[in-house]
């Protein structure tokens, strides 16, 4: 059983297929505390949650007609037996989205035959998370995965863009830099990475904190 805080349809606000639509399955649970995590209500063992088997989630999904399903949390590749849940998915016809924290090793997901999408962070200073990045996983990355970059000031920029070299990921994979919401300003990304040559990098703005109430739920 999964304990599931969130589940709904909505437009992919982030990744490679940012404005498509997507359900998304958020579960309970993190190992991280990010400075500016915006889901941590999700986070505590406390947090409200409806417990469904993977068949329960392979069926609704398939129901809601919708091809991309992204798994959120939380942390969702801390979930026992979250192998099933995405072999199932795949199998069905969906195209699966992990949104993972850099912090797990995804040794065991990327052999699997139903092998999902990544979407990982690599936590920054401003998020004090830092130091629990795996940086083992960035060899394992393939062209549809994707690196995500959230940064909240210059130094952030900075050292984003010495990871991004150090492991050559515009070779690899989709990169994006993210700016933490409300911290640094889109515009002081753009100038930077046009100073910096960043080619094969993108902008990501998380378009749904446009669309809604940057707090809204459920979208």
């Amino acid at each position: 059983m999964f304990p599931i805080v969130e589940k709904f349809i909505s437009i992919n606000g982030e990744s490679a297929h940012a404005g498509e639509l997507a359900v998304f399955i958020r579960f309970r649970g993190c190992n991280l505390k990010c400075s500016y995590c915006d889901t941590s209500w999700a986070n505590s063992q406390c947090a409200e949650a409806d417990f469904m088997t993977a068949d329960q989630i392979a069926k609704w999904v398939k129901e809601s007609g919708v091809k991309n399903v992204t798994l959120t949390g939380g942390e969702p590749l801390l979930q026992k037996g979250i192998e099933v849940l995405i072999d199932k998915l795949v199998k069905q016809g969906n195209r699966v989205e992990i949104e993972t924290n850099g912090s797990i090793d995804l040794k065991v997901f990327d052999s699997m035959e139903s092998r999902p999408v990544f979407t990982m962070d690599y936590k920054l200073g401003t998020s004090g998370m830092e130091s629990h990045m795996i940086k083992e996983n960035f060899r394992l990355l393939k062209q549809h995965d994707t690196v995500k970059f959230v940064s909240g000031s210059y130094s952030d920029l900075e050292r984003a863009v010495s990871i991004i070299s150090e492991y050559s990921l515009t070779e690899k994979c989709h990169v994006y830099i993210s700016p933490v919401f409300d911290s640094i300003e889109p515009s002081d990304i753009v100038e930077f990475m046009i100073e910096r040559g960043l080619n094969d990098v993108r902008l990501q703005l998380q378009m749904h904190k446009f669309i809604w109430e940057p707090c809204r739920k459920g979208v």
